[in-house]
């Protein structure tokens, strides 16, 4: 297994804003797909947002203009930048990563082999 950790996660008020980091070790970030999911209890693992190895992003409607997708390859690191927080916002938020080139399929929990152990974001109104 590839080790994938992620960091960054906090409480913020609405409207705020916060960096989450996943730092992989094993492979290069840039050759394969990454992407971000995130679950509350009783619910399951929703996608939101994805790059593929020449850096296109695909994003869930509900999160579209409020957050960025991108990696650093230097740091061989995938960061969620999320702005303009709210509430529904709030859950554990896991990076993950595919052999596979692109996003197709991006939304199914399937396509992505390696999991961190996941960072809790909360938004208070």
């Amino acid at each position: 297994q590839v080790p994938l950790v992620e960091s960054g996660g906090g409480s913020v008020q609405s409207g705020g804003s916060l960096r989450l980091s996943c730092a992989v070790s094993g492979y290069t970030v840039s050759r394969n797909s990454m992407a971000w999911f995130r679950q509350v209890p009783g619910k399951g693992r929703e996608a939101v947002a994805c790059i593929d190895q020449v850096g296109t992003t695909t994003y869930v409607d509900s999160v579209r203009g409020r957050f960025l997708i991108s990696q650093d390859d230097a740091k061989n690191t995938l960061y969620l930048q999320m702005s303009s927080l709210k509430p529904d916002d709030t859950a554990m938020y896991y990076c993950a990563a595919s052999r596979l080139f692109y996003c197709g399929g991006w939304r199914d929990v399937a396509n992505f082999g390696y999991w961190g152990q996941g960072t809790q974001v909360t938004v208070s109104s």
